[in-house]
């Protein structure tokens, strides 16, 4: 065989390895509470030290990389949501997504400028890469339990939109230069504007536009309809680009205007898309962690000036902005501490730190350091206390259902209007009450049950129970009337 043949070959056993090891490290995961990201983001950084040849991947390889895997873990992220879903917290997220986003990066490159000593320009670039939060890592500290309630809407949807924020605030600062300080503000703020305004038109179009052809196309197999959402997807991050908008808002958008509503092959697409952000987050932490020189980190001091940011970033900056920010929204004291406290940082920070080295900032080897130690500090310690402090919150918690691996499945060749499907949420009007005592609309009525996996059928007697799935009929279609209908099994 060639020589470019056993290269390949090798590459190919690489990236198996790598994906296989990531994989078996989810369980551990789960029992050690510690979010899966960690690993696969301190396993990379501790090989590059060992194997010298991985560090020599281009930075800009690793940014297009981790790009492409944030299109569909934001794509993911918006749809997992669901326009429904969103709309009712839309104007609080968007609030923490845009003015909690802007604020704490302020702060944080303030404390920078007066306690590590950076001019403010390399300072601003450290407050806006720390800004940004994940949820995939709080989702996955909390291991096989989810948040439930409007608690669990607003920590997704505002990470989902202070990502893109992050990076429209980031492009901005960046191509400050030399101006004065009136003119830096201005560029800054015109910059973000345009990324955020064209991003939003562009996403809430082409989603419509996506869902439009999704409904109308006719594709030969199943599978198409998935690369079809995809490449959707892809086209929409680069239309917004192009535009000089955030690519990465406008996939968000899309993922929450496509969702939960009716296209053919819908849960195939959930789930090749969720598949697809689940190797995305893979990638984009081992191929994050494989730019670290642990090895420079006390060289550059990064150890000890990032735990000053980690305590300050985490412990007090966004605390005390979310506390201001959520003052006019309506949450139960537990559910706005667990609020404060609950934004761990993942790969965008990271991600961010490396557009500043590549910035040619004189400071950016420092800052890319001290951002590592702040997302590390924040996934190992934060990450592994998001169980106790949601259970000392308060915060409503409810069983992920366990994975079930036999469908049973309907097809239709036209969309079946007036099927819908909830899960019984605990509190809600429906937990505990009989099916034939629930005060539902005439219009509508209960067709099934599936409670722990199994099938009922709803008869007189039958006593729903929290975590039961029911698929409800109707024959009335408006928003306004499936909100109503909602009400009964969830307690937003």
């Amino acid at each position: 065989m060639t020589q470019d043949v056993v290269s390949l070959g090798w590459a190919v056993l690489v990236i198996g390895a790598v994906m296989a090891g990531a994989l078996a490290l989810h369980p551990l995961s789960r029992r050690t509470r510690v979010p899966a990201p960690a690993f696969f983001l301190l396993a990379a950084a501790v090989v590059s030290d060992f194997v010298p040849g991985l560090r020599n991947i281009p930075i800009e390889t690793v940014q297009r990389v981790v790009t492409i895997a944030l299109i569909f873990v934001l794509l993911d992220g918006g749809a997992s949501l669901g326009w429904r879903k969103l709309r009712h917290s839309l104007a609080a997220a968007s609030w923490l997504g845009l003015a909690g986003t802007v604020l704490i990066a302020g702060a944080i490159g303030a404390l920078a400028h007066l306690l590590l000593g950076f001019a403010w320009h390399p300072a601003l670039l450290l407050g806006i890469a720390l800004a940004p939060t994940d949820p995939a890592a709080v989702f996955s500290a909390l291991g096989r339990k989810e948040i439930s309630g409007r608690t669990g809407v607003l920590l997704d949807a505002e990470a989902g939109l202070n990502d893109p924020v992050g990076i429209a605030l980031l492009a901005g600062v960046l191509e400050i230069g030399g101006r004065t300080a009136g003119a830096a503000v201005g560029h800054v703020a015109l910059v973000f504007l345009e990324q955020i305004t064209v991003g939003a038109a562009v996403g809430v179009g082409g989603g419509l536009a996506l869902l439009y052809v999704l409904r109308r196309i006719h594709l030969p197999g199943q599978g198409l309809y998935s690369l079809a959402a995809s490449s959707g997807a892809l086209v929409i991050y680069g239309l917004a680009t192009v535009a000089q908008g955030s690519g990465f808002l406008a996939v968000f958008i899309t993922g929450a205007v496509v969702a939960d509503r009716g296209v053919p092959f819908e849960r195939e697409i959930e789930r090749f898309h969720d598949a697809l952000a689940s190797l995305g987050e893979i990638a984009a932490f081992t191929a994050l962690g494989l730019t670290i020189t642990l090895r420079d980190f006390d060289e550059l001091d990064a150890w000890g000036r990032g735990a000053v940011m980690a305590v300050l970033a985490l412990l007090v900056v966004r605390p005390a902005v979310l506390m201001l920010l959520l003052q006019p929204v309506r949450l139960r004291t537990g559910e706005r501490l667990f609020l404060l406290m609950a934004g761990l940082k993942g790969a965008v920070p990271i991600l961010l730190g490396s557009f500043v080295v590549t910035g040619h900032e004189a400071a950016g080897r420092s800052i890319y350091a001290i951002i590592f130690v702040v997302v590390a500090a924040s996934i190992l310690i934060q990450g592994t206390l998001i169980p106790w402090l949601a259970r000392r919150c308060g915060v409503p918690l409810r069983e992920a259902p366990p994975l079930r691996p036999w469908p049973l499945g309907v097809r239709f060749r036209k969309p079946p209007a007036g099927v819908h499907r909830y899960e019984v949420q605990a509190g809600a009007a429906a937990d505990r009450a009989d099916v034939h005592d629930l005060d539902l609309p005439g219009t509508v009525w209960i067709a099934l049950v599936i409670r722990n996996g199994a099938l009922l059928i709803p008869r007189a007697g039958t006593r729903l129970e929290a975590g039961d799935e029911v698929v409800v009929l109707t024959d009335v279609e408006s928003d306004e009337f499936i909100d109503t209908i909602a009400e009964y099994f969830d307690t937003r």
